[in-house]
């Protein structure tokens, strides 16, 4: 009873399913008296027997096995979902005494018992010994067991998996999506063509300087490609005058923050995004718009945004000027340090750009 509640905890734990196996292993020789155990997994893809763990062998006759369903004898206890059971190996011909290293073995008894979870066989537990067994009731009853468990981490183990995979490819469709509408603004207004493109890889490089967790990463920059989503409510008039616009004007064009905001918000996984979208264009000295936030009130993502965007827009052509320098950009932003750019982040900005 220990030993099924250990497996039971190492399951429901999560433990990796080879330190799961290796315990079932070790409690199979230790409370069955056996010389040595293994497990091979039925591979979904190729339908092969393959080895997955073993414990008590003198050499690696097994660690390469290979058996496709009904060939050896855990191959024919796949295919019957039986035990196969062989008193005496050395009086039997069988596939395992071809091998010049399973000779070496010595062994005598053999047990192949089919690992069966919701239906589905999915390995085969293998017992060895190098004498005679005594094997009572109770000896085969702890033996079904073992097994049984075996079969439930296997199981536990392939949905986690399946899980994850089923999760990074959902992650992955989320952000090509992203990605889709980032490009369509930017096929929309070829100004700042790949404009997004950049200013996201300089966000990124930039919180990366200040130690922000890989975890805070993915969404800042789900942030920078969505930054101006809120331009798509922007009538072409005004997003695309050649001119300065006029007061009325900009009152249109300083909501395109908030209209990110209804755009994204009812997106719960791209919620902890918000604060580039909603945030850039905000300022130090608190004279930013939407909201006129100022200082550390700003979303730290938002303030390591607007170096990028700045120094972006800056070292970028546009129709009414040529790009700046480099040098001369960098001077522009240390002027700025303290009005419109956090200026505990200037100096670590202009070293990360020229060094």
């Amino acid at each position: 009873m220990a030993a099924l509640r250990s497996i039971d905890l190492a399951i429901t734990s999560g433990i990796d399913l080879t330190q799961t196996l290796s315990m079932i292993l070790d409690y199979t020789r230790n409370h069955l008296a056996v010389d040595a155990a293994s497990v091979l997994l039925l591979n979904l893809q190729n339908q092969r027997l393959e080895f997955a763990a073993g414990a008590g062998f003198w050499t690696a006759a097994l660690q390469h096995t290979q058996l496709q369903i009904g060939e050896g004898l855990a191959g024919q206890a796949v295919q019957k979902r039986r035990v196969v059971h062989v008193p005496n190996l050395k009086t039997r011909k069988t596939d395992l005494l071809r091998s010049p290293f399973f000779g070496r073995e010595n062994f005598m008894e053999y047990y192949a018992i089919p690992l069966i979870a919701k239906g589905e066989v999915l390995g085969v537990l293998e017992i060895f010994h190098r004498s005679t067994l005594s094997a009572d009731q109770h000896w085969t009853n702890f033996l079904h067991t073992l097994a049984g468990q075996a079969a439930i981490a296997i199981d536990s183990a392939m949905m986690f998996k399946n899980l994850q995979y089923t999760n990074d490819e959902l992650t992955l469709a989320y952000d090509k999506t992203i990605e889709g509408w980032s490009r369509a603004l930017d096929l929309r207004d070829k100004e700042t063509e790949h404009h997004t493109r950049r200013v996201t890889d300089l966000t990124l490089r930039l919180a990366q300087r200040m130690n922000i967790p890989d975890s805070e990463l993915t969404h800042i920059r789900r942030g920078a490609i969505l930054h101006d989503i809120g331009k798509v409510a922007m009538p072409d008039g005004i997003l695309f005058k050649p001119g300065p616009l006029t007061d009325e004007e900009w009152v249109i064009m300083r909501r395109h923050p908030l209209i990110a905001v209804e755009i994204l918000k009812p997106i719960s996984y791209l919620i902890p995004a918000l604060p580039i979208p909603r945030s850039h264009h905000e300022k130090w000295d608190g004279s930013g718009y939407p909201n006129g936030l100022a200082g550390e009130g700003i979303p730290l993502a938002a303030r390591l945004f607007a170096f990028a965007d700045v120094y972006d827009a800056l070292t970028s052509d546009r129709p009414y000027r040529r790009a700046w320098s480099q040098a001369a950009a960098l001077e522009y932003i240390r002027e700025n340090s303290g009005t419109h750019l956090d200026p505990n982040i200037v100096s670590l900005f202009i070293r990360m750009m020229t060094e």
